[in-house]
């Protein structure tokens, strides 16, 4: 898409022999056409502000919008204003569509009697195509990026619900449908555009990470808390085989935590997808969605999707669930490269857990007791069989006997009992997210 609007531009420049810029009508840069003169004056900082910063000032919007370019239907020529830092006039172009302004086309010429009708109208026509782009982009909910966010993200209360009538006014009679919410995190790209990823109602790219826990069902995204790191950590999840927690050396990180307490969250964002759905039976739009998407998002991004809705009442609800399948894909890789959230099982539960490790097993979660860690996990996972324990570990049975109860040292729990067998299973689980 963007390359259909350079060539636009570019087609603009070479049939009036002027620089053009295009932009949005927030006065957003769009794409430029480059100009070949060593004359510094062929230029001025109003338009290498917009080429460096890709927007403009409320004050230079202002300027301009004052001469009546949003209800002009034919081209603007604007005096030179050196005072404003426009030390060139210009010639604007609007981009209409079906009478509405959706663009701007900036012609740096001050040359009387500047470029001739003809020259003009057909630059006109021009814009005329450049407009169905843009029209198109708006149609497909391109601009749909900050309503998405702010239902995703806003707590009850009236930004959500302006957001989300926004949103079902665009979308129209398939707001009503069946949809579905992914999440991909890290995102570490530009947020892509709609029309790149087919099925796709809405997207947009949320902040990744909270200074503080925050408990489910709040509204937070990511409850990650100071002292535990992310869940997608940096680097790829490593495999864990057929489902077995894998073997730790000397030299290996421990899965269950970084060591040192402090370490934050990357400052990363995620990527939200409200895709559409036939049948909620059928998540293979959503699958295909994030197949297009994960050359982009790095080779340690996980991706989730939330159980499918019917309307977007409880897109909030759905967003917290993709997060929570996309944390678990990195716990347990055997959910595959898009855990669903309906089939990750207890990490339902252990995903909306406090952050942090419980203070029972905060010892045993250290690196120098990464072993002890992993026979006791595969000993819970196992329910407690000791023979079946020490065959996937591949020791004897006496030895598996003195690591349990260096466990039960290090962590004053009794594995003869349940609840202490419950905690300590959940705690080991809840700590590889």
């Amino acid at each position: 898409m963007k390359d259909d609007y350079q060539e636009l531009v570019d087609e603009i420049c070479a049939l009036l022999g002027v620089p053009a810029t295009l932009e949005n009508r927030d006065f957003g840069l769009i794409a430029f056409g480059a100009h070949d003169s060593e004359d510094d004056t062929a230029t001025d900082p109003v338009r290498t502000r917009s080429i460096l910063t890709r927007k403009s000032t409320p004050a230079v919007r202002a300027w301009f919008e004052g001469f009546g370019i949003t209800l002009a239907t034919e081209p603007v020529r604007i005096p030179a204003a050196p005072d404003a830092g426009v030390f060139r006039g210009r010639i604007c172009l609007p981009v209409r569509h079906r009478g509405r302004v959706l663009g701007y086309v900036w012609l740096l010429d001050d040359s009387d009697p500047g470029p001739s009708p003809s020259r003009l109208a057909a630059a006109m026509e021009v814009t005329s195509r450049i407009g169905e782009l843009l029209a198109d982009e708006l149609r497909t909910g391109v601009d749909l990026a900050r309503e998405l966010r702010t239902v995703l993200t806003a707590g009850p209360g009236r930004p959500r619900d302006t957001a989300l009538s926004a949103l079902r006014t665009a979308l129209g009679p398939s707001a009503e449908g069946l949809h579905a919410i992914v999440c991909v995190a890290p995102w570490r790209g530009e947020e892509p555009r709609l029309r790149a990823v087919p099925g796709t109602a809405a997207l947009c790219t949320l902040p990744y990470g909270t200074e503080e826990p925050v408990p489910y069902g709040s509204g937070g995204p990511f409850p990650h808390g100071p002292e535990e790191p992310s869940p997608y950590g940096s680097g790829a999840p490593q495999s864990h085989g057929s489902g077995a927690p894998q073997s730790y050396g000397t030299e290996a990180p421990s899965p269950y935590g970084p060591g040192a307490p402090g370490d934050g969250p990357p400052a990363l964002e995620a990527l939200a997808l409200l895709v559409r759905l036939r049948s909620a039976d059928t998540l293979a739009p959503a699958l295909t969605a994030v197949a297009r998407l994960r050359a982009d998002a790095g080779p340690d991004a996980a991706a989730g999707v939330g159980a499918p809705r019917r309307g977007l009442a409880e897109l909030p609800g759905a967003w917290r669930e993709a997060v929570a399948a996309a944390r678990a894909s990195v716990a347990q890789p055997r959910f595959g490269p898009v855990a669903r959230w309906t089939s990750i099982g207890p990490y339902r539960l252990l995903t909306a857990l406090p952050t942090g490790p419980d203070p029972a097993v905060r010892a045993l979660l250290a690196p120098a007791h990464g072993e002890l860690a992993r026979t006791a996990e595969t000993f819970l996972d196992h329910a407690g069989q000791a023979g079946r324990t020490a065959s996937a570990l591949g020791i004897h049975r006496q030895t598996l006997y003195y690591r349990l109860s260096r466990v039960e040292q290090l962590t004053g729990l009794d594995l003869a009992e349940g609840e202490d067998r419950l905690l300590l299973h959940m705690a080991l689980k809840a700590a590889r997210l």
